[in-house]
């Protein structure tokens, strides 16, 4: 049995593929035993479904998977419609065990590639508001920060997640997400994040000692970048009359950079009223690109109501009001970690072949109702972004030609990546 996983199209064009090389992980690390064959096999019986017990203790008495599963480079962009992962199994007896898999690894593709194709996205639109409006691409790894780890189902999936944005930039609260590139991809320190207040921080202080609230952040924290949400009563008026005047010199003498959270209202109408404030109040100076740049010790960040659609909106007011896209840095919450399902890039598993009686014969589908569901056929390879049919005979064979790699065969993982490498094969599309 011969099966692919893509994604059939959806909201882009490309999918940045990341994740798999967990599952492979998993496949061993999980591997059945005979507790767990008994507890299945009683568990299918209650449930009221077959249970393949040949099959199992077969497996089980075999010792590892009997599959061969191939796929591109994790990091690689691939146009939708084409071949992402290949699995067939290398013992006739484990016919069903392709399938079977389904599950599991469609799962762990499906959920990073399009969190990661999310933050991809969003980094390609602020890639190019900063040439337009910039000097320099400094910083714009830190651009788009992930903040999405209430808003997910589970600490697993914010760590799929999280780690799945890390791939494109640097900043993210969702320390589970660095964890999870250090287990499984051999990362380092992949993503950072600097002090912050929360709303309780200030509203603890009450609504008559706000200036007392954020002056104590100040102490606290007298230097280095530091972030401020200021908007639980008056954003406004917090920037004009308590960071712009009566902590104004405070704010200069510091040894770094004050960032200001807005956290409510339309970004594009409060956002260019803060930053003519800003620079009213700290100053500015015009690039040679003649856009204006705030002081060095104030930026601003928006964290409420972040979406790709949003980014391109808010960068454009920007620019049309004479700002640069230095100024700002962005925070996504469940915007990026949970508004998106399988079928925001319609991911599939499919069998496309199949041997019987030593002869392999195509397997596809084409639902008269749905023509967009029409999947593969055939035994398939990825050459130059395009998918292709192959012959048997090069069905376990090298391909020169092929974008796809053994990442997995008979129970060992082959070319194992680490989140470096990933990290740099996503680049290469800047």
């Amino acid at each position: 049995m011969f099966s692919y996983i893509e994604s059939r199209g959806g909201v882009f064009d490309s999918t940045l593929f990341f994740g798999l090389q967990k599952a492979l992980l998993d496949l061993n690390k999980h591997f059945p035993n005979w507790d767990d064959f008994a507890e299945a096999k009683a568990l299918a019986i209650a449930h009221g479904v077959p249970f393949n017990e040949r099959g199992w203790h077969d497996l089980i008495e075999l010792g590892y998977f009997p599959i061969e599963i191939r796929a591109v480079a994790e990091g690689s962009i691939i146009p939708t419609k084409n071949v992402l992962v290949t699995v067939v199994n290398t013992d006739p007896r484990f016919y069903w065990l392709t399938s079977y898999l389904e599950t599991s690894l469609l799962r762990a593709v499906w959920y990073p590639t399009t969190v990661a194709t999310l933050s991809f996205e969003c980094k390609k639109v602020i890639h190019r508001y900063m040439l337009a409006t910039c000097d320099t691409l400094d910083g714009l790894n830190f651009k788009l920060h992930d903040f999405g780890a209430r808003g997910v189902s589970s600490e697993e999936s914010a760590s799929i997640g999280g780690a799945a944005h890390l791939v494109n930039f640097f900043g993210t609260d969702t320390l589970s997400g660095v964890r999870f590139a250090r287990e499984y991809y051999a990362a380092g320190i992949s993503g950072f994040s600097i002090p912050a207040t929360e709303h309780s921080t200030i509203t603890s202080w009450g609504k008559e000692h706000e200036l007392e609230a954020y002056r104590n952040v100040l102490t606290q924290f007298p230097d280095g970048i530091l972030a401020c949400v200021s908007d639980s009563y008056d954003i406004f008026n917090a920037v004009s009359a308590l960071w712009g005047d009566l902590l104004k010199s405070q704010v200069l003498q510091r040894d770094g950079t004050l960032v200001i959270r807005p956290d409510s209202g339309d970004p594009e109408d409060i956002l260019p009223i803060l930053l003519s404030t800003m620079g009213e109040r700290f100053g500015y100076r015009e690039n040679s690109k003649g856009y204006k740049v705030l002081n060095d010790k104030v930026r601003l960040i928006q964290g409420d109501g972040v979406s790709l659609n949003s980014i391109g909106r808010i960068l454009e007011t920007m620019t049309a009001t004479g700002w640069s896209t230095e100024n700002i840095a962005f925070g996504m919450g469940g915007g990026l970690l949970q508004q998106l399902n399988r079928d925001t890039q319609k991911f599939a598993m499919k069998n496309s072949a199949i041997r019987v009686n030593g002869q392999w014969r195509d397997v596809y589908k084409d639902p008269v109702t749905d023509h967009g569901k029409r999947s593969k056929k055939g035994i398939l390879d990825l050459q130059q972004h395009k998918t292709v049919s192959i012959s048997p005979e090069l069905l376990f064979a090298e391909r020169p030609n092929s974008a796809l790699q053994v990442v997995y065969r008979n129970g060992q993982l082959y070319n194992k990546t680490n989140f470096q490498q990933v990290r740099d094969n996503a680049n290469k599309a800047f």
